[in-house]
């Protein structure tokens, strides 16, 4: 038994021993792969075989020029064109019967949002109906008295006060019919009040559920509706930056739903004081959205210099910081990258300007820098 036992260990240890021997082959042939993958050709320089397994985790993207920005990033937010945007509410007093608006739904001018069962209502067609009919009797006395005159039947004066309660009808009667206009019934309806959208656009908010009561002092609109299309930027400019902004100034707008893109806009507006507790003033700019930016988005907003300077932009994963300077690998040639010094003007959360150092048209890599850095060194 004890000679089983000793045989069972000792093949055992001959396959454990096997597997280290292949694993460690399998590691030096890997080692010798990414060394033939990588060629040495100067201490700032790397080349690549174009089979390199390396160069898919790269990504190269040609250098690009912007136009510089006046200020440091400015904190803003995205907010609704007031001039798109209707906030609704109930003229009338009411509670609500049925919805006929959910938020996200796309509305036509005219649309029924809701609708309200309203005793307001209610007394408003009767007294527009009763003042049809007093008009009515009113109309049918003057025409009575007037031939009653012309007989002789009856005194000038009785003819005068007929005249005047016919008015009296008459003006009696447009003010019940004008507010009935108001609230978009008329005479012959019922009591139930269709609430309508005065624009069209998307519902954005509701605040209103079936069978809550409905006022028109209520502190809230029942319905926002709004065209996402057109959206204003808010900024809170600081009072030290305040002379470097003007009315039609193009802006470069920065959100962090979308990092690598930039939305343009304008300035339309500049607040007439300083908010004495904040010592900012606001700042109103049309966006272009392009379908993608929402309402009460933060932004990052950059005013771009009047006199049209051109900066070299460059995402900060390209970026190499060593010590005090930063450096990018640029492409000499396919596969071929060089390590090159770079002074920076600015640096920002996701991009920084490049001062010195590159030209535009070059390219650069943008995703992998640090992989390629650490190439070189062991190449070194």
């Amino acid at each position: 038994m004890n000679k089983t036992l000793l045989t069972l260990l000792l093949a055992t240890s001959l396959t454990i021993s096997t597997a280290e021997a292949t694993e460690k082959v399998a590691v030096v042939n890997q080692s010798v792969l990414n060394k033939a993958a990588v060629k040495k050709t100067a201490s700032d320089e790397v080349v690549f075989a174009a089979n390199s397994p390396q160069l898919a985790n790269l990504k190269i993207e040609p250098v690009i020029e912007i136009t510089a920005s006046a200020t440091s990033p400015l904190n803003g937010k995205i907010t609704f064109d007031e001039n798109y945007t209707s906030r609704i509410s109930s003229p009338i007093l009411g509670r609500a019967l049925s919805i006929k608006a959910q938020i996200g739904d796309k509305v036509k001018a005219g649309q029924v949002l809701m609708t309200i069962d309203s005793p307001e209502l209610g007394s408003a067609l009767a007294d527009a109906r009763k003042a049809y009919a007093d008009l009515q009797l009113k109309n049918k006395a003057f025409a009575r008295n007037s031939l009653l005159l012309e007989g002789g039947v009856i005194a000038r004066k009785d003819l005068e006060a007929s005249q005047s309660d016919l008015a009296q009808a008459v003006a009696e009667e447009q003010r019940a019919n004008a507010r009935l206009k108001n609230l978009g019934a008329q005479r012959n309806g019922d009591e139930s009040f269709m609430l309508r959208a005065p624009i069209a656009g998307v519902v954005v908010d509701r605040q209103v559920n079936p069978s809550s009561e409905v006022r028109p002092d209520a502190p809230a609109p029942l319905f926002i509706i709004t065209n996402p299309e057109h959206l204003w930027a808010s900024i809170d400019l600081p009072e030290r930056d305040l002379a470097k902004v003007v009315p039609g100034q193009k802006l470069a707008i920065q959100v962090d739903a979308y990092p690598d893109e930039i939305f343009s806009g304008n300035i339309d507006s500049i607040g007439v004081m300083v908010d004495p507790t904040t010592r900012r003033i606001n700042v109103r700019c049309s966006v272009q959205s392009r379908g993608k930016l929402k309402p009460e988005m933060y932004a990052q907003i950059s005013p771009l210099n009047t006199q049209n300077i051109k900066v070299i932009r460059l995402a900060n994963t390209a970026l190499i910081t060593e010590g005090l300077y930063s450096y990018v690998f640029v492409e000499v040639s396919p596969n071929h990258f060089k390590k090159r010094r770079v002074s920076l003007n600015s640096q920002e959360r996701e991009f920084a300007t490049v001062k010195s150092g590159l030209s535009v048209g070059e390219r650069v890599i943008t995703s992998g820098a640090f992989l390629l850095n650490s190439e070189l060194a062991v190449a070194k």
